[in-house]
């Protein structure tokens, strides 16, 4: 299904709302991961070593302004999301290396979409549940496609020796 520009309105509205409060959003964000997945903390650089969230670290609050702003932002008139071949290669080889499998998108969606209700309270509604929840699938079908496309490449090039 395309992404349609009611969608893209809603998504870009509630990107608004949930910007103006990053840090505590993004602690939110991560909090609610952990909750849903606690075996995943290992997964991410900054929270390795930490037995508990940390509040001000610069590191998680980028990490999830870049979740967010990926799923909000990189919309265009095509009815899709759009990210660039380079941040898609990036993206897919950080993906792979971390060793991210299908049922961690789900639980970053779950955490995504419970962040973005909280953060715009009464604006949610099931339109804007439902454009979320596309924008953020195209974003990981696009991320999981690289992925796929670098595990065959270099199945690939290890067959070849």
């Amino acid at each position: 299904m395309g992404f349609t520009e009611k969608q893209e309105v809603l998504v870009k509205e509630s990107w608004e709302v949930l910007k103006q409060n990053i840090p505590e959003n993004s602690l939110r964000f991560f909090t609610l991961i952990l909750e849903i997945a606690p075996a995943v903390k290992n997964m991410f650089s900054f929270l390795k070593d930490s037995d508990e969230i940390p509040q001000n670290n610069p590191k998680l609050k980028a990490h999830a302004v870049k979740v967010f702003k990926m799923s909000a932002i990189q919309l265009r008139e095509k009815g899709e999301v759009v990210v660039s071949d380079t941040t898609l290669k990036y993206l897919g080889s950080v993906h792979i290396e971390k060793g991210v499998i299908d049922p961690h998108f789900q639980v970053v969606k779950e955490a995504l979409m419970r962040t973005v209700k909280e953060a715009v309270g009464e604006k949610w509604s099931d339109e804007m549940d439902g454009a979320w929840g596309e924008a953020y699938d195209q974003l990981a079908a696009a991320i999981k496609t690289q992925m796929k496309q670098e595990l065959e490449a270099a199945r690939k090039s290890s067959s070849d020796y």
